[in-house]
């Protein structure tokens, strides 16, 4: 759609926006209520798709049953020959990715402000019944002030709509996408809750958690990877604000938030010291019916039971048997007798022989993960699987809080006999770090030894007559003391005596018909400072500039500013001309319309472009407009019915 078309008579079309899946974003002008509106129109090529012409209705739907200060409002909806569009609230600003791109790091309390805003828009939403399947960085809108307003419910469902067809197709964007829709399952407002989780992620860390050379691999990794810790990515992160990532993402929405009030509620105090000694939120583990080894041990124990059973029921009968085959006759000798009785003998050692073996001889059994617990509840774990906590030994981790277990030997998964005992590493708190004396050594040496210890440092400069340029003169760390890796340490350090300022001069160049651009970089580079004005100009090209103050070959001191003009190009005049199209009614339809498409050629249209179309049914006045030069022509074209009917190739103000 061309600038400075209006649209229903109303909405006079400024510049595009953004382009979208489903629909194009236009910035306009409401003329009637003076205000600016952005208008989304339906793409051209979509029109005809009732799946695409559904959701679009659907996010009028949605969107304007809600009120919110955090949702952007809808205005109006209708459709003009063919098109439909919607006309929202504008906002002047930019969008959550790019906010992200260009502002990180984040401070925490800035992450914890803007994901509350989203949050209560997320909020008012589901308790209207509305999910909307598409949360994400890039439909979230920040606005100059800092405020959040979620936009774009071109995929949500009101909850209770279950006949929704998903067969063969996964609606949302993958990164953001919860397990349970990259399954192809039903949404849920836990669906929304675990994309909440992953834009809280990326506003930590300043990425998305899980990325993949296609869309399946991506999904896959949501649906069967763990969640990376944004601790691992910065330590100066809290427990407790980890955990609401971690509380939002779990694969079983099960573990998820109720709602997303409790997971605002929890968001609200995750950077209170009281929650300072929090432990690592960690999901129920749940059987979806995964294959899983049986371990070999505990198949030969049930054998072997089994068998003992199926010897001991054989014995008895034999017993029984044999006594009645024993049994005195006066056909039978006393060897064949003795013989008898040496056999039922010889089966019972040996059964008593099995049963022992058995007994002393220990099955295999797996070892579980214990990992992250207590050596308290580890100790109960492994009894159950008949196993034994065995050596306990410390270390630090940057991951485990104190306590818990970091490592297990035999490995978990492993095979193992029965009464084995399991050793253990258990954390003893996050390691930390001795800052030595710095002062008086060259700054450029401690980075280097900071470095190797996993600490950071921060330089701030200053005058000192006591010591030699890039030596370090004071510290915030008390030496001796002890910190956590990736701290930050500040170091004054000297930049010498004061030096006597040498003035710097320069000769100005001449910037006729250079490109502003051109100005820019030289007066950043020289340390000046430069104001621009705009003239209309016929002999200069618009961007270029046209004179200077001071003139070229002037002497011109650091810090000191200059101006420069800029064509704006050649004076616009704006005209209308009016016209009459006459309607012919069509030879197979008296009563028809005529389809009316206008081209317009000015200093902004080209004639190639459709500038307006209609359908009439009388004859029809219009007035199209034109911007030339003082000298210029403008031209336009009248097509009835795919003939042009009327035409003007040199239209000129006096016309």
């Amino acid at each position: 759609m061309r600038p400075n078309y209006t649209l229903a008579g109303r909405y006079r079309i400024v510049h595009p926006l953004g382009e979208g899946g489903m629909a194009d974003v236009y910035l306009a002008h409401d003329l009637i209520l003076d205000r600016d509106v952005s208008v989304k129109l339906l793409r051209l090529d979509l029109r005809d798709d009732p799946g695409t012409e559904r959701r679009f209705q659907r996010e009028a739907m949605a969107a304007s049953e809600l009120v919110s200060p955090h949702i952007v409002s809808v205005y109006d909806v209708g459709e003009e020959n063919g098109m439909q569009y919607l006309v929202m609230e504008y906002v002047a600003g930019t969008d959550l990715k790019t906010y992200i791109r260009n502002h990180f790091p984040i401070p925490l309390t800035t992450v914890v402000n803007m994901m509350q805003q989203i949050l209560d828009a997320v909020r008012v939403a589901h308790e209207h019944g509305i999910i909307h399947r598409d949360l994400k960085p890039q439909n979230v809108l920040v606005d100059e002030s800092g405020q959040l307003k979620i936009s774009d419910f071109g995929i949500a469902v009101i909850s209770s709509e279950s006949s929704m067809t998903q067969t063969n197709t996964v609606l949302g964007s993958v990164h953001y996408l919860s397990p349970e829709q990259a399954r192809g399952g039903m949404a849920s407002k836990k669906s929304d809750i675990y994309s909440l989780g992953i834009i809280l992620y990326e506003m930590l860390t300043g990425s998305v958690p899980f990325e993949g050379e296609t869309a399946v691999s991506i999904a896959l990794k949501h649906s069967q990877s763990d969640m990376p810790s944004v601790r691992d990515y910065d330590t100066r992160i809290p427990q407790p604000l980890e955990n609401v990532v971690l509380h939002a993402t779990a694969k079983n929405p099960a573990d998820r938030y109720v709602s997303v009030q409790a997971m605002s509620n929890d968001l609200a105090t995750a950077l209170s010291p009281e929650r300072h000694d929090e432990r690592r939120f960690e999901p129920r583990i749940v059987d979806d019916g995964e294959t899983k080894v049986i371990p070999v041990g505990q198949i030969l124990a049930a054998s072997n039971q089994q068998h003992a059973d199926t010897l001991t029921s054989r014995h008895e009968p034999a017993s029984a048997a044999t006594q009645a085959s024993t049994t005195p006759s006066r056909k039978s000798p006393a060897r064949a007798r003795r013989f008898f009785v040496w056999l039922i003998g010889l089966a019972i050692i040996l059964v008593l022989a099995v049963l022992v073996w058995i007994w002393l001889i220990p099955g295999q059994v797996t070892v579980p993960n214990i990992a992250g617990m207590t050596p308290a509840k580890a100790a109960k774990t492994l009894k159950h699987d008949q196993l034994r906590l065995g050596k306990q030994t410390k270390a630090t981790s940057e991951r485990r809080a104190k306590g818990e277990i970091i490592k297990v030997k035999p490995a978990v998964g492993s095979q193992v006999k029965q009464k084995t005992k399991v050793n253990v590493v258990v954390s003893s708190g996050r390691p930390k770090i001795s800052v030595d004396d710095y002062t008086g050594e060259k700054y450029s040496m401690a980075i280097k030894q900071l470095k190797k210890l996993g600490l950071k440092a921060k330089r701030v400069d200053e005058y000192t007559a006591d010591a030699a340029n890039g030596v370090i003169v004071d510290q915030d760390v008390v030496p001796g003391d002890t910190v956590y890796r990736h701290t930050v340490i500040t170091f004054t350090v000297s930049t010498g005596t004061r030096q006597r300022t040498t003035v710097r001069r320069y000769k100005m160049p001449n910037f006729a018909g250079d490109k502003q651009t051109t100005v820019q970089s030289w007066a950043e580079s020289h340390n000046v400072t430069v104001t621009f004005s705009d003239e209309t100009s016929t002999t200069v090209d618009q961007g270029k500039i046209i004179r200077q103050a001071p003139a070229y070959g002037s002497l011109l001191t650091a810090g000191q500013e200059f101006a420069v003009v800029v064509s704006s190009g050649p004076a616009l005049h704006s005209f209308h001309v009016n016209l009459v199209i006459p309607y012919k009614a069509p030879s197979n339809d008296p009563t028809g319309t005529n389809d009316i498409k206008i081209y317009i050629k000015d200093h902004d249209k080209k004639l190639a472009d459709v500038y307006q179309q209609m359908q009439i049914s009388s004859d029809t006045d219009v007035s199209l407009p034109f911007t030339t030069t003082a000298d210029g022509e403008g031209e336009y074209v009248i097509k009835r019915d795919g003939h042009t009917i009327m035409a003007d190739h040199s239209v000129t103000t006096g016309n």
